[in-house]
């Protein structure tokens, strides 16, 4: 197996271990963070969108179009198997924790409807965005294609899925209003945010030390690879 191909398994299992992750911590806990009150699972779902970004980079847009739907569709595989789980009767006296599992169940599903919804349209937007930029620039300005397309995909996918789980009353007893949903919003993003623009430096080192051995996006036949290096870095 080539370089290239380890690499973007190694990716693409960083991306799908923090997606299904986030999908299954969700809501369930939220933790502080200096300042700010976020759900446990957004710690992990940031990773998403460095790695669906090192992806776009090095491999193109249709690989990490592609690697949306994989997650997609392994959120699905996921709720399915944890429904065949609820669905099948309990072996009574063997069970370590079957009230445990029922109740995890029961809040997991809304949540990770929630989150597939707001996934699937915050991750599209994240890909087409970052081309966008890449293509807007012919190549240039790295920084700039990073950050616009995550800081702006994770904003919508904050207000998806905090609004979705809203409606549907999974996000606590303290959450009874549309100022408390703000203000959750606002908390959730800024994190995100903050993510992304820490991430910058780990995604330029990995663009630099990465780029050289993997140069599959057809986008850079325009441009030319040696000026498309010289230029995004």
């Amino acid at each position: 197996m080539e370089f290239k191909d380890k690499l973007f398994m190694f990716l693409g299992g960083i991306f799908l271990t923090a997606l299904v992750l986030g999908n299954v911590i969700g809501t369930t806990k939220f933790v502080h963070i200096f300042f700010l009150s976020v759900p446990a699972g957004v710690l992990a779902y940031p990773f998403t969108f460095l790695a669906t970004d090192l992806i776009c980079e090095l491999y193109g847009k249709k690989r990490a179009q592609t690697m949306v739907w994989v997650g997609f569709t392994m959120n699905i595989f996921m709720l399915g198997i944890m429904t065949v789980g609820h669905l099948l009767p309990d072996a009574s006296g063997i069970s370590g924790a079957a009230s445990t599992f029922e109740e995890v169940y029961g809040f997991m599903v809304g949540g990770v409807i929630a989150s597939m919804i707001a996934y699937l349209v915050a991750q599209t937007v994240d890909v087409h965005l970052f081309h966008f930029w890449k293509r807007l620039t012919k190549g240039r300005h790295l920084w700039l294609r990073n950050n616009l397309s995550t800081v702006f995909s994770q904003l919508v996918d904050t207000i998806s899925i905090l609004t979705i789980l809203f409606i549907i009353g999974k996000l606590g007893e303290d959450i009874k209003t549309l100022a408390d949903l703000s203000r959750l919003i606002i908390h959730s993003y800024l994190f995100k945010f903050f993510f992304a623009l820490f991430d910058t430096p780990v995604f330029y080192l990995g663009v630099w030390l990465l780029k050289p051995r993997v140069h599959e996006d057809p986008d850079e036949e325009i441009w030319g690879y040696k000026g498309f290096i010289k230029e995004a870095l």
